[in-house]
C-alpha cells in the first residue's frame, strides 16, 4: 500500500478519474437521493437523505431557507455525499467530499427540479413542479464542489485498497 502524500495534481486526477468512471456517472445522472454529511451547529454529525443534481462539475441540493442544514452547513461548510445502489450487478457507490457555498434564491431553482423529477414521466413531474412552485417563494441553493471522489464497484472489483488487500490475502491463502 502507498503511503506516501500525493500531490494536489495527484489528488485532482485520482478524483477526476472516479467521476469519469461509468457506473458513477451512471449514479449522478440516475439516483434520486443522496446521503448528505455534515455537522450542525451543535458539532455533532447528521446524515440526511436528500435530492440532488449534478452539473458537470458540482452537486446541487436545495431545501427551505430556514432549514437547520442551511445554517450549519454555512458556519461548517466541509460536507460528504453518499450516493449509491444495491443494483442488479452489486453494490455501487461514490463517495465525494467538498465544500458547500449556499445562496438564497428567489423561486424554485431549475436543478430542484430536476433533482425532484428524476424518473417521472411528464405528467407526474409537471405537477411535482407545480407543487414545488406553490410551497416555496424562496429556496436555499447549495451547491457542494468536490475536493475528493472515490468510485466502488464492488461487483467488478473496484473495492477500497484494504480490501483488495484482504481479498488478494484470502485467495492467496486458499491454494
Amino acid at each position: 500500500m502507498n503511503s506516501q502524500p500525493q500531490s494536489a495534481q495527484q489528488k485532482a486526477d485520482v478524483m477526476a478519474e472516479a467521476l469519469a468512471q461509468p457506473g458513477a456517472q451512471d449514479l449522478l445522472a440516475t439516483a434520486r437521493l443522496a446521503r448528505l454529511a455534515y455537522n450542525g451547529l451543535d458539532g455533532l454529525p447528521r446524515v440526511i437523505p436528500i435530492g440532488f443534481h449534478w452539473n458537470g462539475g458540482q452537486i446541487v441540493v436545495c431545501g427551505a431557507p430556514i432549514s437547520p442544514k442551511v445554517r450549519a452547513m454555512a458556519a461548517r461548510p466541509q460536507v460528504a455525499l453518499t450516493i449509491d445502489t444495491d443494483g442488479e450487478t452489486g453494490p455501487r457507490s461514490l463517495l465525494l467530499r467538498g465544500t458547500a457555498a449556499t445562496d438564497i434564491v428567489d423561486g424554485v431553482p431549475g436543478e430542484h427540479i430536476a433533482a425532484s423529477t428524476k424518473g417521472l414521466d411528464g405528467e407526474q413531474a409537471s405537477q411535482v413542479e407545480a407543487g414545488m412552485r406553490a410551497m416555496y417563494r424562496q429556496m436555499a441553493r447549495t451547491v457542494i464542489t468536490p475536493q475528493w471522489a472515490r468510485y466502488y464497484d464492488f461487483a467488478a472489483g473496484r473495492m477500497p485498497g484494504f480490501l483488495q488487500e484482504l481479498a488478494a490475502g484470502a485467495s492467496g491463502s486458499a491454494q
